[in-house]
């Protein structure tokens, strides 16, 4: 006679939280589940426990639940529930529903819950506490006895833990380990394997990195993710673990890059590992899994397709892993090929962007060249003229100097004043020039004769000086002309400069015969020459 399905709507709503927490971590359908309940009381943990131990048919739960759930206001019973490890895992259904048809079982992403998180017994009342102060000062006392014994002896921990503890099924974690994160604790657990078991470094590729690192880098590479969950507790792990997972055989196949494994391992004791194998429903030990990207089910769905409990051949697991990834190969071949293509397309428009961009670059880049071109010439062309009008202001300032001070030039006195001085000048074009000045004059004024010379020989003077005085030619304002040249007397040398100053007759003496001497460049003195005849 088939057994009636129970009605979990008749259930209280504390009877369905019980029952939700129970068939999350045992997957026990709720025919069974909720007969053990009651036989608990509805106490959920102790539930679970005797699921695990197997012993809720010979130990009696209903006194012990009783004695261990204090009776709680119905009001308050909701909100003063004691937090438990259980309350992390994400709450599915009531009725979880079956696998899909293709035998695939969704896999977590489990992220540790923080050690600041987890539950925590609640205080005795203050007179109780009082009491018990002896008690806990001899459990510290011997804690930190025990725990610097451990420190010097790593190895009596694990023994006192297997000569302790008889259960062969069902997870549990070592309270007394001191949590860290996901990356620490997956080098602990490699040192402490490698130490137990005698291997070296990386001789099982284990992840060094939290489940959900590895979680993460095998659904974005597209890779099978193993998990192996070991339990020190249970006698079959050391069996499993030198006879099955250290084979040559496993070992060459986890290792084979062609077959895309990431291994990742943690024992029951680490926070971690416990949650995790809580979340996959782990009810035996030593346990395996095979997890990848499953598409089918959802585009981001990550699946298990093998799973070995217990102990077992290196050969039967080897084959049942090659037998899952074989159902999967050519869906992932399939999106491989894909995420290749995607990657060739990326990759094809990255390299037509950067050529872009150095087209760009390049035609920019023409352009700045051409810009600085155009304003150096600009710049080049704008400083000529400058020094073209610069050149041609100086002209004709000089030019009108040279005729102002042509004007005051005194005439050459004649042959019959006695004390006029006699100079013959020999000009810088090899012209002999012989003149003669009066006694008086300032050797400023043999200066001037000699800048002006061209202009008075010049037939334009001539014409000027027969026009009539109508338009008198001014000195220029602010200009003051430097004489390019000087006069030397060859024999003995000697240089007459204007700024010493005094009369002709006083330096040179009633004759002299005179050098022009240029201190300047011939084309500037042609170019003057050429302007000032104009």
């Amino acid at each position: 006679m088939a057994t009636p399905s129970p009605d979990v709507s008749s259930l209280t709503p504390d009877q369905q939280l019980a029952l939700q927490q129970f068939t999350s971590v045992t997957d026990s359908p709720p025919t069974t589940a909720i007969p053990l309940l009651q036989k608990c009381q509805w106490n959920a943990q102790i539930a679970i426990t005797r699921f695990f131990d197997g012993d809720a048919e010979t130990i009696d739960p209903v006194a012990e639940a009783a004695r261990s759930q204090p009776p709680i206001p119905p009001q308050s019973q909701a909100g003063r529930r004691a937090e438990t490890l259980m309350d992390n895992i994400p709450r599915p259904s009531l009725i979880r529903p079956a696998n899909d048809g293709d035998g695939l079982d969704e896999a977590p992403r489990i992220v540790p819950t923080p050690d600041s998180q987890l539950s925590r017994p609640l205080p005795f009342p203050f007179p109780f506490s009082i009491l018990l102060i002896p008690f806990n000062l001899t459990y510290t006392l011997f804690q930190r006895v025990f725990g610097f014994a451990g420190y010097l002896f790593p190895f009596l921990p694990r023994l006192l833990s297997r000569l302790y503890s008889g259960r062969t099924s069902g997870p549990s974690r070592d309270s007394g380990r001191r949590p860290l994160n996901p990356r620490d604790t997956a080098a602990r657990f490699m040192r402490e394997f490698e130490e137990e078991y005698g291997v070296t470094h990386s001789t099982v590729p284990f992840h060094e990195g939290g489940y959900a690192q590895a979680f993460d880098l095998a659904k974005r590479e597209l890779k099978f993710l193993l998990v192996v969950l070991l339990s020190p507790e249970h006698d079959d792990t050391a069996a499993f673990v030198r006879e099955t997972l250290l084979s040559p055989e496993v070992l060459a196949f986890v290792k084979d890059p062609k077959n895309e494994i990431v291994v990742w391992g943690g024992t029951v004791q680490d926070a971690e590992a416990f949650q995790v194998g809580t979340a996959l429903g782990v009810t035996k030990f030593p346990y395996a899994c095979l997890i990848v990207h499953t598409p089918k089910v959802s585009s981001t769905s990550m699946s298990r397709i093998a799973t070995s409990t217990g102990p077992t051949t290196a050969a039967e697991l080897v084959a049942k892993l090659q037998q899952a990834m074989a159902k999967q190969s050519s869906e992932l071949a399939g999106l491989r090929a894909q995420r290749v293509e995607q990657e060739a397309s990326r990759s094809l428009r990255q390299d037509q962007e950067s050529a872009y961009e150095r087209s760009l670059a390049q035609d920019r880049e023409k352009a700045r060249r051409k810009r600085e071109e155009e304003a150096e010439r600009e710049k080049s062309e704008r400083e000529e003229r400058e020094r073209g009008e610069q050149k041609a202001n100086a002209a004709r300032l000089l030019a009108q100097w040279r005729r102002w001070r042509a004007r005051g030039i005194a005439a050459e006195p004649g042959t019959e004043v006695k004390d006029a001085v006699r100079i013959s000048l020999r000009m810088v074009d090899g012209e002999r020039v012989v003149r003669r000045f009066a006694a008086d004059a300032e050797l400023e004024e043999l200066y001037a004769f000699v800048e002006c010379y061209g202009l008075l020989q010049s037939e334009a003077m001539k014409e000027q000086e027969e026009v009539t005085e109508e338009k008198v030619v001014q000195e220029p304002e602010n200009y003051k002309d430097e004489y390019k040249f000087r006069l030397v007397s060859p024999m003995p040398r000697e240089v007459y400069d204007l700024e010493k100053g005094g009369r002709i007759r006083d330096r040179i003496g009633r004759s002299g015969n005179l050098i022009v001497e240029r201190v300047v460049g011939e084309d500037d003195d042609e170019e003057e020459e050429g302007e000032g005849d104009e």
